[in-house]
């Protein structure tokens, strides 16, 4: 078949792709695919910031400690540090392309969120995701040597000839182009995914439309291990509305003087210091805990976040996205508390890298949320994501510079499979998708137990087999793409969360509720290679 030859192939279009992008364009033909619009990924819907050591009161190694506390023992020191130390000079490049940060007296104004022992955080007012966004895809668009493939879904890698270790390699990817239905193979020495992580196969997320999974699926059945799955990170705070799904209220709010209460129907009082010395300023892992605890406890649909003594003034300049929505709602935060409850927020584990972001896979590699570099451990430190993003993104490009032109070269791309004429029914497909989210809320979510896990392997297991026999028979479309990669991205994070027998960071187990002596990061590699 005809394939469309690039330098290298970029699948996403966040933060983590177009920074790649951007790096990659003065020397190679990039090619950007997205499965839907350019700005539909999750780095848009980035509220909070972006963790950089900026102050002269703050220092590398206190950015560092705030992330291996927050990661609970399992964090790389090596990635931690060359994250933390490369955050300056990524805020610099975001600057110099034009980002409309906040400032304070004309310089970047500094947010403190929990976990951090520091204002270290960078943001543009409570969207940064958002300008960040539309400053790196303008920046995108304008430069020559970058094409997108806007509404193109990721099938599968293209296997690339061997290489002298035995590693399997990549030579591209198929990809279904949904104007016109035909899958299309596009190569390359390089392929670079960044398609973010897997928070839609939870009932309640944070996450767009577009976090099925994808390149972790993808990357695992071309041989690529992953790592730490079972650390699905549960944002404490999403807006509790029934008109309101998937938005989050962001980490700044308790940053800025946030206070967790009880509904005034079981006495309003607060309750995180009773749960944690740091109170609201915890880390994620347990402040979204006490939440639950909180909820289970009491029969709740929802707990407060309360920062109306603030004041309209402070809240109008420090979070104008946050109050605009909850007013759609017909809440006033000036005057009145947030209704807020968890929902699956972050995939720490991924597609285990090295620090260049290379894979298992020659020609293949993985950055942003899709990959697993150690940074995170057990937990990821608020706002150190679009960070990561950045600097292994640059990381990336630099190694690819270097590499080998043709590391991984396809020679003949073998044809895609004939396909059926026939799509399989939307509606079965939409009714797998639910029954798979509601299984792992009810089973996988924020407090597990070895029996629930069981339940959940089987369950999973029965309708990945029938995912397979109909991805046989019918013609590819995205929404069976996305099922399937949903499928086993929930069957990794179950098998993680089965072989990890104690509670650390993201993972609490009712029957193994201490944390082990001794405990490593959970590996997971494919059967077969």
């Amino acid at each position: 078949m005809a394939a469309l030859a690039f330098d290298v192939l970029v699948v996403g279009s966040g933060l983590a792709g177009l920074t790649a992008a951007l790096h990659l364009a003065p020397t190679h033909r990039v090619a950007v695919l997205t499965k839907r619009a350019v700005s539909d990924g999750a780095s848009q819907w980035a509220q909070g910031g972006i963790a950089a050591v900026l102050d002269a009161g703050d220092s590398i190694d206190a950015h560092i400690d705030d992330t291996l506390v927050a990661g609970a023992g399992l964090c790389d020191l090596p990635a931690t540090r060359l994250v933390v130390e490369g955050a300056p000079a990524c805020i610099a490049w975001l600057r110099e392309l034009g980002v409309p940060f906040s400032l304070e007296d004309g310089e970047l104004h500094l947010t403190r969120e929990g976990g951090h022992s520091q204002r270290r955080i960078v943001h543009a007012a409570d969207a940064t995701g958002a300008a960040v966004q539309r400053t790196l895809i303008d920046a995108a668009r304008r430069t020559p040597n970058i094409r997108f493939f806007e509404h193109h879904a990721l099938v599968d890698l293209i296997p690339g000839s061997g290489v002298a270790n035995g590693k399997p390699a990549c030579a591209g990817v198929y990809a279904l182009d949904e104007q016109s239905g035909e899958v299309l193979a596009f190569t390359a020495p390089a392929t670079v995914l960044a398609t973010g992580g897997a928070g839609r196969v939870y009932l309640h997320t944070t996450n767009p439309a577009t976090a099925t999974g994808d390149g972790i699926a993808a990357a695992w059945r071309a041989g690529c291990r992953v790592s730490n799955m079972e650390f699905i990170q549960f944002h404490p705070t999403s807006l509790a509305h029934p008109d309101a799904q998937s938005f989050l209220i962001s980490e700044a709010v308790r940053g800025e003087g946030g206070l967790l209460r009880l509904p005034a129907s079981a006495g309003g009082q607060r309750f995180m210091p009773a749960h944690d010395a740091r109170a609201e300023l915890a880390p994620r892992d347990v402040v979204a805990r006490a939440i639950d605890a909180e909820m289970k406890k009491h029969g709740l649909a929802c707990v407060h976040l309360d920062i109306s003594h603030q004041g309209a003034e402070f809240l109008h300049h420090h979070f104008p996205n946050i109050l605009a929505r909850c007013a759609q709602h017909g809440i006033d935060i000036t005057r009145e508390p947030i209704p807020v409850v968890p929902a699956a927020h972050y995939t720490c584990g991924g597609v285990v890298t090295n620090l260049d972001g290379r894979t298992d896979v020659a020609g293949l590699y993985a950055i942003g949320e899709t990959a697993c570099t150690g940074l995170h451990g057990a937990n990821r430190l608020a706002s150190n994501s679009l960070l990561e993003c950045m600097v292994f993104a640059r990381a990336a490009a630099r190694q690819i510079a270097v590499a080998p032109s043709r590391q991984g070269a396809p020679g003949a791309v073998r044809p895609w499979r004939a396909s059926s004429a026939q799509a399989a029914d939307v509606r079965e497909i939409e009714q797998r998708v639910d029954d798979l989210r509601r299984l792992m809320w009810r089973h996988v979510g924020i407090v597990r137990s070895g029996g629930e896990l069981d339940r959940a392997a089987q369950r999973i297991a029965q309708l990945r087999r029938d995912t397979e026999a109909l991805y046989a028979q019918a013609r590819v479309t995205r929404e069976l793409i996305e099922l399937r990669n949903l499928l086993q991205t929930a069957d990794l994070i179950v098998q993680s969360a089965r072989s990890r027998h104690e509670s650390r960071g993201l993972h609490y187990r009712l029957d193994h509720p201490e944390p082990a002596a001794y405990t490593a990061p959970t590996l997971l590699a494919p059967v077969g290679h």
